[in-house]
């Protein structure tokens, strides 16, 4: 797919962050939007930002849902056809981030970022699939990250959901090249990008005293991560899309952590307790009063 003029596509998460810079990118290039976000009121202010940034018109249509509503999802497939015609492109875009310990986390905690961010992406690619085929033209594009490449302490949910991401965007890429439909596949998987989940994401208060100081602390920090722009990031996605990509890495954070994980695949997991015992809050010794006089 080399152009996105006149094509329809189906973003979720687009109220913020990727989604949204996606729905931008793409109107500025003729592409009709069908938009979806648990939060109304920011799809409106999407909408409000392609109105007032593109010049030519483009059809743009939005639904308030929980991507980890099955049924939800497939009538938004199905509305989105009703009301577009077709349906070209699919971003499997919205998600979570949880901290937290394996002992300690809650199982409804694990079943919220499941929910959302694997079964989300699962919904959205199996609802869309059949109308993609429809097309004869069409393509998938499911979020991972660049911890569905490289885990870290403190983030087993979300890394057993974007590592799962990961092989079921590959698993669903393989079968569509073997049926020769006209539609692909590409898993993407950025660093650091500023966008709002850190601000949506649950810390786990077994975290302090562990791994991090405070929540407020640990947010400090994980916004600092955030090096590459939302806008930069749409931009590197679609060119992906365009080449046809299997895989696409944003952010220099992103190409440095696969590498590691391909160079170490197993050692670099040393590597990563050794920084996080540096950075971890330093557990103070008790001291205990004695009333022995000192030798001399």
């Amino acid at each position: 797919m080399k152009s996105f003029n006149g094509r329809v596509a189906a973003i979720t998460g687009a109220a913020s962050g990727m989604g949204r810079a996606l729905a931008l990118a793409l109107a500025r290039e003729g592409c009709h939007l069908a938009l979806a976000d648990k939060n109304a009121q920011g799809l409106e202010q999407t909408v409000a930002l392609i109105n007032t940034s593109t010049l030519a018109p483009v059809r743009v249509t939005t639904q308030a849902l929980d991507v980890a509503d099955r049924q939800a999802m497939e009538d938004w497939a199905a509305r989105c056809v009703a009301e577009h015609g077709q349906v070209n492109l699919v971003f499997n875009n919205a998600g979570v981030a949880l901290s937290s310990t394996v002992e300690g986390v809650d199982y409804a905690d694990l079943e919220w970022i499941v929910g959302i961010n694997f079964w989300g992406v699962v919904y959205g690619t199996k609802a869309f699939l059949p109308y993609l085929k429809a097309c004869g033209d069409g393509h998938v594009v499911n979020t991972s990250s660049v911890f569905g490449l490289f885990a870290q302490p403190g983030m087993s949910g979300y890394n057993a959901t974007k590592f799962a991401v990961r092989g079921f965007t590959e698993s669903l890429r393989q079968e569509l090249d073997l049926q020769r439909c006209g539609v692909s596949a590409t898993c993407v998987h950025p660093g650091g990008i500023r966008t709002d989940i850190c601000r949506s994401s649950r810390i786990d208060a077994n975290m302090t005293g562990f791994l991090i100081h405070s929540e407020q602390q640990a947010r400090a920090d994980f916004e600092k991560l955030f090096i590459t722009d939302a806008d930069q990031a749409a931009n590197v996605i679609l060119q992906g899309v365009r080449k046809n990509k299997r895989r696409v890495l944003i952010g220099r954070d992103a190409y440095f952590l696969d590498l590691l994980a391909r160079c170490m695949p197993a050692a670099y997991q040393a590597l990563v307790v050794f920084a996080s015992k540096r950075r971890a809050p330093k557990v103070r010794r008790p001291v205990f009063e004695t009333n022995d006089e000192p030798r001399l």
